[in-house]
Parts: C-alpha cells; sequence; structure tokens
C-alpha cells in the first residue's frame, strides 16, 4: 500500500522551521558562552529567527488549510490519534505564541524607541505600536510579564518538540509504521517491521 505523503511544499515549511527553531534555541543558549562584544549580534539574529518562524508558521497554517493533510494511519488507536492532533494543535499556539512574545517583549523594551530592529540587518522591523506608546513605568512591567511567557513558552515548546520526536520514532520503529517516510522527501520507503514481542525491552 502506497505510503500517505505530505506535500512537497508542507515537508519544505515542515523541516526549514525545525532547523530554524533548533538554529534558533542554540543562539539564545550561546549568550551566556560568547564575548560580550558579539551578545548583541546574537540577540539581533535570535529575534530575527523568530520573526521568520512566524512568517513560515502562518504560510504553513494556509497551506494545510489549503491543502489537507494525509490522514494518520487506520491502525493508530483512537487515543494515540486524538493525542497526535492535539499535540500537533498546541505544536502551531507554541510556534505562534512564542515569537509573539518575544515580539511583544522586545517592543516593551526601554531602548526600543532608540535602537531599531532590523530583520537579518537588511530592513527595519517594526516594534508593536501600542506597546510602545505606554507610560514608561508600565512598559517597563510588561517587559517583565512578556519576557516571562515567551521563556515558559519555550519550555513548553522543548517539552512538546521531545515528545513529538519520541512519539515519531515510536511509531517508525516499535509499531513499524512509515511514520518519516510521510514526511520526508524522496520515494516510497517500505515501512520497518514492528518489533515482536519478543524484541522489545521489558516495561
Amino acid at each position: 500500500m502506497p505510503i500517505q505523503r505530505y506535500s512537497r511544499i508542507a515537508m519544505i515549511l515542515h523541516w526549514l522551521i525545525a532547523v530554524l527553531i533548533t538554529l534558533n534555541v542554540a543562539l539564545i543558549w550561546s549568550v551566556n558562552l560568547i564575548p560580550e562584544d558579539y551578545i548583541r549580534f546574537v540577540i539581533d539574529a535570535h529575534k530575527s529567527f523568530g520573526i521568520t518562524v512566524l512568517g513560515l508558521v502562518l504560510m504553513r497554517l494556509l497551506w494545510r488549510a489549503a491543502n489537507r493533510p494525509p490522514d494518520l494511519p487506520e491502525t493508530y488507536p483512537p487515543a494515540e490519534r486524538a493525542a497526535a492532533h492535539g499535540a500537533h494543535l498546541a505544536l502551531y499556539v507554541l510556534m505562534i505564541g512564542l515569537p509573539l512574545s518575544g515580539w511583544m517583549h522586545d517592543s516593551a523594551w526601554k531602548a526600543a524607541g532608540e535602537i531599531p530592529m532590523y530583520l537579518f540587518g537588511l530592513f527595519q522591523w517594526p516594534r508593536i505600536g501600542w506597546i510602545m506608546s505606554v507610560e514608561p513605568a508600565f512598559k517597563e512591567r510588561l517587559h517583565d510579564i512578556f519576557g516571562g511567557i515567551h521563556v515558559w513558552l519555550s519550555y513548553a515548546l522543548y517539552a512538546l518538540v521531545g515528545l513529538h520526536i519520541a512519539a515519531a520514532l515510536k511509531h517508525q520503529f516499535w509499531d513499524g509504521h512509515p511514520e518519516l517516510q510521510r514526511m520526508w522527501p524522496g520515494g516510497d520507503a517500505p515501512a520497518p517491521s514492528p518489533l515482536s514481542p519478543a524484541q522489545r525491552p521489558p516495561a
């Protein structure tokens, strides 16, 4: 039976978003490890990657709305199908909420009015006007709030991405479903054989 695969555009957007998120996590975690002279460059790159991810995720949602993704295999138990749909929805919420909260956090920065933000150094990217126009003391409070939201959303994204990867590997190598082939470019590959009960490690 042919593998029900995602469209080529969906694959490109999926892997491009995954790579950019990985790079952005590496960038922000490197801030405390690099010389001070490079910190501003790294933070600016982090902002640019975040805005790019936001745009790509919105494109992915538009593509998904116009191009129905393949259904999950019928062999998946109902609980796993429901969990997969819920996890995908949560991933989209986080991939939108994380860069939005970062953008709001940056817009509430006290020096935002004096130091413009540039997207990859190419052109100026606007801050969020209503946040920049609030009274300075309240703006500082918003800066702390949006920063905290950004951090906690990032932890939630780490956990959910880890769960997403673990679930895909479980379906691929434990259950024998061609899960990775659905989102991997190239021709259809045969599904792996599921582990027999004797081969599976004890629970």
